[in-house]
């Protein structure tokens, strides 16, 4: 039997399991929504911490991140960066969250934030902004699978049919059991890549270069010595600027805990202790890029000119000497990267579309059947989008991130003043958010136009923040009763008494 054929076999038996354990985890939930969408909320902490590692780190870590290392160098650094800092507010924003979900029935970011700037048009705007942020991200993670299993393959498996199969297993666990699907099948592959990443990126560097330390030298002695030298390389080869670094992972960082799909994780804790515990423990999950980037640094002398440079992990799995059976199991840990991110993802955008798009717009109630019967009509919607930009985009997997990151990171000043600024007002919020996700788009498609070469978010950042506090100091704040769900008028009730 050829090689490729027993790699495709491991990999086919990682995707029967996780169809397995997805469809069978959802028998323990209630059929409400709160059951598909929330789980509800009886995540633990185990559960809860692979969920939130697996959210993040996807195709964008297993192959992206190597790409970057490959090809640009201590530019890839950025991704340890603002992951050690970006889950941060998280810690103070996540636990408020988790308490007003309770209070009040949310199992959305949208939800919650429509209720407190009292703005249906803001549930809306959420919603489109989230599935349109969404579906680059999907599509990475598809074109991640893609590039996986055409090239272990050696081509028999065209990209289009890879990102097929493997996302067709997580359409129909997602279908089937939802939240408990996404949460129990996130534990299994994040375990699973943590082993094989910390496998390959020991592996590679001693087979390849005797060593760690030898690989770095060799590099430092080579004429690509200058990818070594901070903040690296940009897209043209040339040496990226600091301003570019620094605002790059300044959005990243911003944007990183306001994500929707993984806000929405703090309405499935099973307490308040539990996301704290979560979160504190999360940045233990950086030690997974570190093997990661070591992967990509690998190539660099041995097999130079690969292209594209997101394909350099199963390229130099299909050239080193390998057990078949071996190479599987890591391609399946790869497969496993870009699938815990992708369910994710696409549970959250059908959730989101639903709950804060559609719903607003319908009169009357939807019974909870209903409501099920839509979400699973947009699971598969949103997969059948995120699927043709998989299969006719040439775009690279980072930057699909990078772009998807500036529009999302303009949710951030609408959660921090949700919690700590009475003073904001829907109209505010939502004057901002539309003036900073514009100016983000306009930088994204015309970067020609930036006055500085920083990160488009950066400018959609600083429109937002501006429009956002002059138009809420120009409207009429919202009533005490709506505000105590979010903020503690303890210390002012204090001065009044003095």
């Amino acid at each position: 039997m050829e090689a490729w054929v027993v790699i495709l076999l491991v990999c086919g038996g990682y995707l029967v399991l996780a169809l397995g354990l997805g469809v069978w985890s959802g028998r323990t939930v209630s059929k409400s929504v709160t059951g598909y969408v929330a789980g509800d909320r009886t995540l633990g902490t185990l559960v809860l911490y692979f969920v939130l590692g697996a959210s993040v780190f996807s195709s964008f870590a297993f192959l992206g991140a190597p790409g970057w290392a490959y090809s640009r160098g201590a530019a890839a650094f950025y991704i340890i960066a603002y992951g050690t800092v970006g889950m941060v507010p998280f810690y103070f924003l996540g636990p408020r969250a988790r308490r007003v979900g309770e209070e009040l029935g949310f199992v959305t970011q949208a939800e919650m934030l429509a209720h407190r700037y009292d703005s249906r048009g803001l549930s809306v705007v959420m919603a489109v902004l989230s599935v349109v942020v969404f579906v680059p991200y999907l599509t990475l993670q598809m074109k991640g699978a893609g590039f996986l299993l055409s090239t272990i393959s050696e081509g028999h498996v065209p990209q289009w049919l890879g990102a097929l199969v493997a996302y067709g297993v997580v359409l129909v666990y997602v279908f089937a059991s939802g939240m408990m699907a996404i949460g129990w099948t996130n534990t299994l592959q994040g375990i699973f890549m943590m082993i094989v990443a910390w496998f390959l990126g020991l592996y590679l560097p001693f087979e390849l270069h005797g060593g760690v330390q030898p690989m770095f030298e060799a590099i430092a002695a080579s004429d690509l010595r200058d990818m070594l030298t901070p903040p690296g390389l940009a897209d043209d080869g040339e040496p990226w600027t600091w301003a570019g670094y620094s605002s790059a992972v300044i959005v990243s960082a911003v944007g990183f805990s306001v994500w929707p799909h993984l806000f929405m994780r703090a309405f499935t804790a099973r307490s308040e202790r539990t996301l704290k515990l979560t979160v504190v423990l999360y940045p233990t999950f950086q030690l997974f890029l570190v093997p990661i980037l070591l992967i990509g640094f690998a190539g660099v002398l041995s097999y130079p000119n690969v292209s594209p440079a997101d394909t350099i992990v199963p390229h130099l799995l299909t050239e080193i000497e390998l057990s078949p059976l071996l190479v599987g199991l890591v391609c399946a840990g790869a497969l496993a990267a870009s699938m815990s991110s992708g369910d994710a993802i696409l549970h959250a955008a059908a959730s989101i579309g639903l709950r804060d798009g559609i719903k607003p717009l319908v009169s009357g109630d939807m019974t909870d059947r209903r409501q099920r019967q839509w979400i699973r009509g947009l699971v598969i919607v949103v997969s059948a989008t995120a699927y043709y930009f998989a299969v006719f985009s040439d775009v690279g997997i980072v930057a699909l991130l990078l772009g998807a990151y500036g529009g999302v990171a303009q949710i951030f000043p609408l959660i921090f003043a949700t919690f700590y600024w009475p003073r904001a007002t829907g109209a505010g919020a939502l004057s901002g958010l539309l003036a900073g996700v514009g100016t983000n788009t306009l930088f994204l498609v015309t970067p020609e136009l930036r006055p500085l070469p920083l990160h488009e978010g950066v400018y959609g950042f600083a429109v937002n923040i501006l429009v956002f506090v002059t138009v809420s100091l120009l409207t009429t704040p919202h009533a005490r009763e709506r505000l105590a769900h979010y903020v503690s008028f303890e210390a002012e009730r204090a001065v009044d008494r003095d």
